[in-house]
């Protein structure tokens, strides 16, 4: 009878119905996802001629598709469909193809030659609020891989630097789940905030934009709030934060060697760290990321066609959506409760520190620079 019971349940686990499930969760995220850019274009011209008009053309996709992401969650939770279905959302693939056609349109030339204070803006930030993360995290006795997925994310760019370190240090898929939530939940008011506190403090575009793309943890969410900030604003904004995503590797390198010659030889003292071992932990999008600009640079300068580099844009912006809409269709309130204070504690501070340096450096850095 046992024999029978285990032949019964390898069968169920191979029955096309698991299948079916994975299909039904990438199509609930294609479906939102077609919703959202409906919403996108379709919205402003609702609200045309009234009161509402300017809030309507200042919403970007990742607002429309984490609210419809949630939404989702909440429906599909309800039906009992939510954890079925929650295999095929394929959040981690969405963010990272997204962030690998986003290599396409970032100019190598440019970022090494015509933005240095970007770069050092990116070194010393990422340093700064990377170090007072850890440093805090350790204070209130957090686990090392979930404080590298915080650190990670609060100083790099959210949701790809804690793939990224989760990568890297071998993290669990509910620690990811959980800094991932958190960056959402800290990111979108940011899109409206920092642009509102840009014109109340004078910030130049430069400044405005170097604080925006330097501080907002996730790249869409930095285009949308550059985009309130002005097209100024908003290249600045975006030369500085490809500059941080340009440090994944990294520090991804970093956190393999760390957690392989420090914490893991805590408990496994023959542990002997090798290039394979770096090699399996280092997030093989990163390098698809610098390929893709490379090849969109020379494909430029070679008298390649602007529009094609506009078709891979288009691309990346569905794939962000896509990424944006399944985490809002796997958000957990449960899993946030579950984790306690310490670690919403911990992000929290280090936004606040994040918001401060980077307001500083930008000053300074960006103080006198002229975009144009």
């Amino acid at each position: 009878m046992t024999e029978q019971s285990t032949q019964s349940s390898a069968e169920e686990q191979r029955a096309p119905s698991g299948i079916g499930y994975v299909v039904g969760g990438v199509l609930a995220v294609l479906v939102l996802g077609a919703a959202t850019r409906f919403f996108e274009q379709q919205v402003p011209k609702w609200a045309a001629g009234t009161d509402f008009a300017g809030i309507a053309k200042s919403i970007e996709f990742p607002v429309y598709a984490i609210a419809l992401g949630l939404l989702g969650n909440v429906v599909l939770t309800r039906l009992a469909l939510r954890d079925k279905l929650a295999a095929g959302f394929k959040t981690e693939f969405f963010i990272k193809t997204g962030l690998v056609l986003l290599g396409a349109s970032i100019n190598l030339k440019l970022l090494v030659t015509a933005a240095g204070p970007a770069i050092i803006q990116a070194l010393l930030l990422i340093s700064i609020v990377f170090g007072f993360t850890w440093w805090l995290g350790g204070r209130l006795g957090i686990e090392d891989k979930l404080r590298a997925l915080l650190a990670s994310a609060v100083s790099i760019c959210g949701v790809s630097a804690a793939i990224a370190a989760a990568g890297a240090v071998q993290a669990r898929r509910e620690q990811l789940a959980y800094a991932a939530s958190l960056v959402i939940v800290f990111a979108l008011p940011s899109i409206f905030l920092l642009p509102w506190l840009a014109e109340v403090f004078g910030l130049s575009d430069a400044v405005a934009g170097a604080w925006i793309g330097g501080n907002i943890d996730t790249t869409a969410a930095v285009a949308a709030a550059g985009a309130l900030a002005g097209e100024d604003a908003l290249q600045i904004a975006t030369i500085v934060k490809t500059t941080q995503n340009a440090l994944i590797g990294i520090v991804a390198i970093a956190l393999t060697a760390y957690f392989a010659l420090k914490v893991e030889k805590r408990t496994d003292v023959d542990a002997r760290p090798t290039i394979g071992t770096f090699w399996a932990r280092f997030p093989k999008f990163v390098l698809g990321f610098i390929a893709a600009s490379i090849v969109g640079t020379l494909y430029l300068q070679w008298g390649g066609d602007k529009a094609d580099i506009s078709t891979v844009n288009d691309l990346r912006t569905w794939f962000l959506i896509f990424a944006f809409v399944a985490i809002g269709l796997e958000f957990s309130l449960k899993g946030l409760r579950e984790a306690g204070w310490r670690p919403v504690a911990v992000f929290a501070s280090a936004t606040v520190v994040n918001i401060v340096v980077a307001l500083g450096l930008a000053l300074i850095l960006f103080g006198n620079f002229q975009v144009g």
